[in-house]
């Protein structure tokens, strides 16, 4: 006998950030909302952030902080629902929380806190249904028509909001990507965003470091991040890297400015100072000393400051101030904490995320070609656009 097609008003696939806060909003409204999540409970993207206790906003996020083929795409959403409001939000279920660094806001508990609240959120309206893998999706009609795990959902509108393939021990794979495709939506080329670099060639002689951190100031293409960079047995990681990797694209060189402070001459006045220093202790000073050690030896002058030529001293800071490295590459979508690129913001109404060929479908979160810098920037977005789609779905 064939099972009973259970009817909504919105299906939502994905129990994550954006599909919860999504769901929450529309069913606050009074619609009926089905969330089908393939994993075995909800959010469990948001439960291992932030080392378990959810980098859930940056109180300085907006526009500037994404990356996007179309930069302005993101304000409409960001605009309507910002950082403020998620405070707002948090404070009213009691979740204590402190800021770190850089405007980034954490629980001081755990994540656990944020997945349970956004589920206190949903009311009875929403049914959130785990262990739901979807294998059909269609249009049938003016509905949406999906079978997940055996069971018949329609709908006449349907949210993607499933993310991206980073992390795929978590579960992720490019299924919003096909999802798009199949309703003709152009997906902007998907690569792993926030993701430590891989260094071979000559540079592989600073895997030696392994374990070692430093603030520095690093570049790719026009961007540049005040944060600490960390060597790794693959490569180049930490913060600063991790934010660099969303603008470097194979083949380009990293810069990094080891000692971000510091002035053109400083070597130089250092030799005035103290002639008898030399360029090992006075980056010893400043750095861990394996790194000042490191650094040294590359530059190849072992001999007291007072005894070298000052456009030796020059060109040693200058080369400080912008050490070049050529990843051979990234740790590819198992270490990407995002994803860059995805469903074209050409295809979608910035102010409901609704796809302009497809009535009723609709992308948002991280499967959006909207990708936020580390720092608690995507989950931003995650919540304004789950917010942006859930009211307009409403009306």
């Amino acid at each position: 006998m064939a099972r009973r097609v259970k009817k909504f008003e919105v299906i939502i696939l994905g129990a994550g950030a954006a599909g919860l806060m999504c769901a929450a909003r529309a069913g606050q409204h009074g619609l009926k909302v089905a969330v089908l999540e393939k994993a075995e409970k909800p959010g469990k993207k948001i439960l291992i952030s932030g080392g378990g206790r959810c980098n859930f906003t940056n109180v300085d996020a907006g526009p500037a902080n994404y990356l996007s083929a179309n930069p302005h795409f993101a304000k409409s959403a960001l605009a309507r629902y910002t950082p403020q409001d998620f405070i707002e939000l948090v404070d009213r279920h009691g979740i204590a929380w402190h800021e770190k660094t850089l405007g980034q806001l954490f629980c001081d508990g755990s994540a656990k806190q944020i997945v349970e609240m956004l589920l206190d959120e949903c009311p009875d309206s929403v049914e959130v249904i785990c262990d739901a893998d979807v294998s059909v999706v269609v249009k049938d009609g003016d509905d949406f028509a999906v079978m997940a795990s055996g069971e018949s959902y329609t709908a006449p509108a349907l949210v993607i909001a499933t993310g991206g393939p980073s992390i795929p021990k978590m579960g992720a794979t490019g299924f919003a990507y096909d999802l798009a495709r199949q309703f003709g939506l152009k997906v902007v080329e998907p690569r792993p965003a926030l993701v430590p670099l891989t260094l071979g060639g000559e540079d592989v002689l600073f895997r030696e470091l392994s374990g070692v951190s430093a603030p520095v100031r690093a570049r790719a293409g026009k961007a540049s991040f005040d944060e600490a960079a960390l060597f790794t047995h693959k490569g180049l990681s930490g913060p600063a890297i991790l934010q660099v990797s969303s603008y470097w694209r194979h083949g380009q060189e990293v810069g990094i400015t080891f000692l971000p402070q510091a002035d053109a001459d400083w070597l130089l006045d250092l030799k005035r100072e103290r002639p008898r220093a030399t360029v090992r202790s006075a980056l010893r000073d400043h750095l861990p000393d394996r790194l000042a050690d490191a650094l040294a030896e590359r530059l190849g002058i072992e001999r007291e400051l007072g005894n070298v030529a000052d456009k030796d001293l020059r060109a040693a800071a200058a080369q400080l101030a912008d050490w070049r490295f050529t990843p051979s590459g990234t740790e590819g979508f198992a270490k990407a904490e995002v994803t860059i690129g995805g469903i074209s913001t050409d295809e979608l109404s910035s102010r409901s995320m609704e796809a302009k060929k497809v009535p009723g479908l609709y992308a948002i979160g991280e499967a959006v070609d909207v990708t936020g810098w580390l720092g608690g920037y995507n989950f931003q977005w995650a919540w304004a656009s789950g917010v942006a789609c859930g009211e307009a779905i409403a009306g």
